[in-house]
């Protein structure tokens, strides 16, 4: 029974509201079960308030539920971004945050938080200037670009070079095949339209030819947008103007390659668009993600001319996509590991997922059967972050004790500390050691194995 604005409530809910605890003696007990270390008064304090409103709320609204403030507690007091083992088999992994770090850039991040740095200053000159600066030369030396700058995110990289270079009153050529939705509602439709510039639909869903965006070229295109389509594949009676015929069009060419591949030596990414093919056929404006098979943090890395990417850096939407310090140390950091090709494939936590070697995969899984009373089975592997969706790694999965129900089993290795996300995959809950970094399989063994207990098996 839910009580009504000025009416007394039931006397079972004024009994069980005179039973919660006073603040400041539920804020001591708190203190008390953490060991009085680590957790201030104030702060207990103010957890138990939150705790007790909501919880009196509830009673007030017939919605109370699970009595024990303590755990709720608890709940509150856990750090809401926590690490997890990512024991999927996917490797880009967009909802574990995508691309673990390397140990270099983990290093430049901190270095970057602990105080105050250059980020847009001259430290010659003591005049201002642009934080891409930073990074900007190193990806000219990666990619043979001009000029390059960096955003906070690959979709915002896209929506930057489509408003400077296209923008009202200005017309954008587009293969009807290449006009895609990507994660989270990212129409490029959408985006062309947001930028104020009229969209020309060129050839058709599975056939686009040159001559076709000549056609829009008399409508009055200004300018040709190609779009990788990243998280599909269309087969068979099937064509698509490569980058060189476009940018011999004559229109400046803005090319988003979604992904992004500076590793072209690893026969993995072989269908991924390069960067430097792309920069060489004279595209203005190449976009790609950082965060993906670049390996590095979220970013929107835009490389190519001078004058395009110039454009782009006086456009005004510049100052709201801008990225934050600690993202531009993380990519300058991974970027810097590309000049070493074979340190890279090392350190790159992405990169030595996806080249990993059979015997050091069938190792690990030997060692999580084994900790876990597992049985070892062949699986697949997935790429992931929208990559290359066609293409399976092939590898050793470690199924646990079969007479676990799944669900309830995967429920309770996410519950873990730290958690767990595996698979299900033929009726048993699945962990694959790809893509469990160095030192975390006997972690993810400790997190399994109490979760079978708790499940009784």
């Amino acid at each position: 029974m839910i009580a009504s604005e000025g009416s007394e409530p039931p006397e079972n809910v004024r009994r069980r509201l005179r039973e919660l605890p006073a603040v400041d003696r539920f804020a001591e007990a708190l203190r008390q079960r953490h060991g009085n270390t680590g957790l201030s008064p104030t702060e207990a304090t103010a957890v138990a308030r939150a705790i007790l409103v909501e919880y009196r709320r509830e009673l007030l609204t017939d919605r109370a539920g699970e009595a024990d403030l303590f755990a709720r507690a608890q709940d509150k007091l856990v750090q809401r971004l926590r690490r997890v083992l990512n024991g999927t088999g996917v490797i880009v992994h967009t909802n574990l945050g995508r691309a673990p770090l390397a140990d270099t850039a983990v290093q430049a991040v901190t270095a970057a938080a602990r105080g105050y740095l250059n980020l847009e200053i001259d430290l010659t000159s003591g005049a201002r200037r642009t934080r891409d600066a930073h990074v900007s030369e190193i990806l000219c030396e990666l990619t043979g670009a001009d000029d390059a700058l960096v955003v906070n995110n690959g979709a915002g990289a896209v929506l930057l070079a489509v408003a400077a270079l296209g923008g009202p009153n200005r017309s954008i050529a587009v293969s009807r095949g290449q006009l895609v939705e990507i994660g989270g509602g990212f129409r490029i439709p959408d985006v062309i339209a947001q930028a104020g510039a009229r969209l020309i639909e060129v050839g058709t869903t599975n056939r686009t030819r040159i001559e076709d965006y000549g056609i829009a070229l008399q409508e009055g295109a200004d300018l040709a947008l190609r779009v990788h389509t990243s998280n599909f594949r269309m087969l068979g009676f099937v064509t698509e103007v490569d980058i060189e015929t476009l940018c011999g069009l004559g229109v400046p060419v803005i090319d988003d390659i979604g992904s992004g591949a500076f590793a072209e030596d690893l026969a993995q990414l072989a269908d991924e668009p390069p960067i430097r093919r792309s920069v060489e056929a004279g595209a203005a404006v190449v976009c790609f993600s950082g965060d993906k098979l670049i390996g590095g943090p979220q970013a929107g890395i835009m490389v190519g001319s001078a004058r395009a990417i110039g454009a782009c850096r006086r456009h005004p939407l510049l100052r709201a996509l801008r990225v934050g310090r600690l993202p531009l140390a993380a990519l300058m950091a991974t970027l810097a590991l590309y000049r070493d090709p074979a340190r890279a494939m090392r350190e790159i936590p992405v990169l030595a997922m996806l080249n990993a070697d059979a015997s050091t995969l069938h190792q690990r899984a030997e060692r999580l059967a084994e900790r876990t009373s597992g049985e070892i089975l062949h699986g697949v592997s997935r790429v992931g972050g929208g990559a290359l969706p066609a293409f399976d790694l092939a590898g050793p999965v470690v199924a646990l004790d079969a007479r676990a129900d799944p669900a309830p089993l995967a429920a309770t290795l996410r519950a873990g500390d730290p958690p767990l996300l595996a698979r299900i995959a033929r009726d048993r809950v699945v962990i694959d050691p790809r893509t469990l970094l160095d030192g975390e399989i006997d972690l993810a063994a400790d997190v399994a194995g109490k979760a079978l207990s708790d499940q009784g098996v």
